[in-house]
């Protein structure tokens, strides 16, 4: 028997189309506009944006030669390819912020584990053109209806990485103090050091956690301009009554981020507890080529929060059931006009009253309509609420 390949499965769950739902339901309350970009991208647009020094550029992606020689990956995130799409429809060169929201599939090689998949999907948001830091504090909030709308308890962390003005400087620092600990710090980090030491901060190591405790903070390196946008975005969160922690090593998985960086997390999904994470990339679309244009977005793991989501039990919808085959063609009729209202199942086999009601029930339908030949004859149905 051919399965499913490791780390990839079937979505049978219903709660994944209610995840989605609700998701797209909020972005477009707050104005955003449909994207899908591409599965398939070139490897380049990942390395030059996500930092060849990421786990996911060196370890995570899957990365092939197609037929014709191109150098290509699945996606491993989703922020690459909507900021290339936003340059190559020339949305770089317009004066007016573009707000898009995206679903869909991403791929990383990875150890599948509790939440986690080799194959798994996102609900994404990136906006564009706006260095405001109401702006940021307006993606956090999305988030956060998101989550409270379906129910879900979370910790935001939120944490400051600085600008160009600020940042060299507390790099310095940073490796000053790693270089003094280096031979008690993981293979990785070792070489994070040298290509991207602000990524030490994100190691899962324990032994590194451990003496980066002591390593210098960002948040107390910033400049007067990002001390100041720090202090508005906690006051905005404030104002909003969304609670948070300031995580002074906060600084996700990606290099392209700047400024703003948030994780939504919860405690009940085990180690891999972030469910929602994002912030500020102003440098991303000059990267990869276009206009310097200013860029805040965050991203949602469906599969990390499917469990947290509570089962909708309502009942909903009515079930169509025929006690001879006679009646089959009248309730399709019927059905066909109602579903223009409403969700209707039709029964296409003939079955006892007994065992129509028992499958109304266990379809968690809210009402059965049954024909037999009395019903038939008189032109109505039996109905019976559940």
């Amino acid at each position: 028997m051919i399965k499913a390949l490791r780390g990839m499965k079937d979505i049978l769950d219903p709660k994944f189309l209610k995840i989605f739902d609700t998701a797209r339901e909020v972005a477009e309350n707050y104005g955003y506009e449909y994207i899908e970009t591409p599965i398939l991208e070139e490897t380049a647009l990942f390395k030059r944006s996500v930092g060849e020094a990421s786990d996911i550029v060196n370890k995570e992606m899957y990365q092939f030669m197609d037929k014709g020689g191109n150098d290509v990956c699945l996606r491993p995130e989703g922020t690459a390819g909507v900021v290339r799409s936003f340059i190559e429809h020339k949305f770089d060169r317009q004066q007016s912020p573009k707000r898009f929201w995206y679903f869909g599939p991403m791929f990383r090689y990875e150890r599948p584990q509790k939440g986690r998949f080799r194959e798994f999907h996102q609900f994404g948001i990136e906006s564009f053109g706006t260095s405001s830091i109401y702006e940021d504090i307006n993606i956090i909030s999305m988030a956060a209806d998101i989550f409270e709308r379906l129910g879900i308890d979370y910790t935001l962390k939120i944490n400051s990485l600085g600008c160009p003005e600020c940042m060299p400087k507390y790099r310095d620092n940073l490796v000053e103090f790693l270089n003094k600990h280096k031979e008690n710090l993981c293979e990785d980090c070792q070489r994070r050091i040298e290509q991207n030491p602000i990524r030490t901060l994100d190691c899962k190591n324990e032994n590194c956690q451990a003496i980066l405790k002591d390593a210098p903070k960002i948040t107390d390196n910033l400049c007067e301009s990002c001390q100041s946008d720090f202090e508005t975005l906690k006051k905005g969160l404030d104002n909003l009554g969304i609670k948070y922690e300031v995580d002074k090593n906060l600084v996700r998985g990606l290099d392209y981020y700047t400024k703003t960086t948030f994780e939504f997390v919860s405690n009940e999904i085990g180690a891999q507890s972030a469910i929602a994470g994002g912030g500020r990339y102003d440098r991303l679309v000059e990267f990869l080529g276009g206009k310097p244009t200013p860029g805040v977005g965050f991203a949602i793991g469906i599969e990390r929060i499917m469990d947290l989501v509570k089962e909708d039990k309502k009942r909903s919808g009515i079930y169509m059931g025929a006690l001879i085959e006679e009646a089959i063609p009248y309730i399709q009729k019927h059905a066909r006009g109602v579903r223009k209202e409403q969700k209707v199942f039709v029964e296409p086999n003939v079955k006892s009253l007994k065992a129509h009601l028992k499958a109304a029930d266990k379809g968690n339908y809210k009402t059965a309509l049954i024909v037999g030949e009395d019903e038939l004859k008189k032109g109505d149905f039996f109905i019976k609420e559940l």
